[in-house]
């Protein structure tokens, strides 16, 4: 088995901006989701965000966001009808999902771009990221994502299934040429657009692979089948190792089974586990020029598509080899010892969350793994919770584990 090491994140760099009851400094920039023209939402050089709302004959009107991302900022309106409101304190880095509270209904603002989480499309706001150079968009050689249409019988969908698949950047100048494939999921809520919209994954291939971080491969991105039935609203049962736990609300929340509409574990999990594997995944094999083998596939997710990860990968360790869970759970010594073959098929495990999860239970679980010799790697996001700065940086951290043989 491939040996991974141990990812320590040290709280180094990461500028920490205490909550004060100084004003905010009056240096606010529209931010750079903001449609065309439009000044709001802005964010200021301490990580404050402003709103502005025009509803002249609204009576109340409220931003989920709160600090850090978490409650709701109230908003004040001026005699000219305006509504305005800044933030208590600074937000965390990164990208986030937000929607206003017009007098009990929600709506998008209408200044800032949409994207789909939560289960409907909702604005979104990104706060500057000190460490964001690895997901910008450099001066270097860009792969291609495009939209392929994939038949889907065994679900009885009458219409193709979309996905998503990202071709890195010499995918065209060599035609004899096959590449590795990462299966890479969204979380509750999302779908197929996440990873290379919200998730930039592109992006961040582009930048590891110009500097040599990482070798090429194509991910493919599909919806999951994670919002099928209600809002997920606890976490999954525990492994005997310290499966990591993740928030019980929120987008991105994990599904804990029975509650609130489709278990997902023995409904949703069970389709989307025949779609990627017996439909998809013949369909991008046949249709780009893969090493469609099991060394040379891998499969990751976030949250939700974390868990569909595990349930998948362990199923069908005849068609994975590299494991990738951000925020998604562990895999623990039980699953080792239960799943045939794990010990000789499994190249690459790699668990992640952000400093504000539960990083004591994947650092215990990694200890637990090397204890009965299983390398694994684990990797903790400073400065952040169950996010999408977690899992850019994590997929920044996976990518170069994979396909090293």
């Amino acid at each position: 088995m491939k040996t991974a090491i141990l990812l320590t994140a040290l709280l180094t760099g990461l500028p920490v901006l205490a909550q004060t009851n100084e004003a905010p400094l009056e240096d606010f920039k529209p931010s750079a989701l903001n449609q065309p023209g439009q000044s709001y939402p802005q964010v200021n050089s301490q990580r404050y965000a402003r709103f502005r709302i025009v509803a002249p004959n609204a009576q109340n009107v409220t931003v989920s966001l709160g600090l850090g991302g978490r409650g709701g900022t109230k908003l004040t309106k001026g005699d000219d009808g305006v509504w305005v409101g800044t933030t208590e304190g600074p937000m965390d880095e990164g990208f986030h999902y937000y929607h206003l509270n017009v007098d009990g209904g929600t709506f998008n603002d209408p200044g800032t771009a949409n994207f789909y989480g939560s289960t409907r499309w909702e604005s979104g706001i990104e706060i500057p990221a000190h460490d964001a150079d690895f997901y910008a968009l450099g001066e270097v050689p860009h792969g291609r994502v495009q939209q392929v249409l994939f038949p889907s019988k065994l679900t009885n969908t009458i219409i193709a299934r979309p996905a998503y698949v990202y071709t890195p950047p010499d995918y065209d100048q060599d035609p004899a040429r096959h590449y590795p494939v990462l299966y890479l999921q969204h979380g509750w809520g999302e779908n197929e657009y996440a990873w290379w919209n919200q998730g930039r994954a592109n992006l961040i291939m582009d930048n590891l692979i110009a500097e040599g971080k990482s070798k090429p491969f194509l991910i493919v991105m599909t919806y999951g089948l994670t919002n099928e039935g209600g809002r997920p609203g606890g976490r999954r049962p525990g492994g005997p190792a310290g499966t990591n736990a993740v928030p019980t609300s929120g987008t991105n929340s994990p599904a804990r089974g029975p509650g609130g509409g489709r278990d997902f574990f023995g409904g949703a999990a069970a389709e989307f586990d025949k779609v990627l594997t017996g439909e998809l995944i013949p369909y991008i094999d046949a249709n780009f020029r893969t090493l469609a083998d099991q060394p040379h596939r891998a499969m990751a997710g976030l949250s939700m598509g974390g868990m569909e990860t595990h349930s998948i990968t362990l199923k069908h360790l005849d068609l994975f080899s590299h494991i990738g869970l951000f925020s998604g759970g562990v895999i623990s010594t039980n699953d080792v010892n239960t799943t045939e073959g794990f010990r000789d098929k499994v190249k690459v495990v790699f668990c992640s969350c952000g400093s504000r999860e539960n990083p004591g239970n994947l650092n215990a679980n990694h200890e637990a793994l090397e204890a009965i010799g299983i390398k694994n790697t684990v990797y903790v996001s400073p400065g952040t919770a169950h996010e999408f700065l977690t899992w850019r940086r994590s997929l920044r951290e996976f990518a170069p584990l994979l396909f090293r043989d």
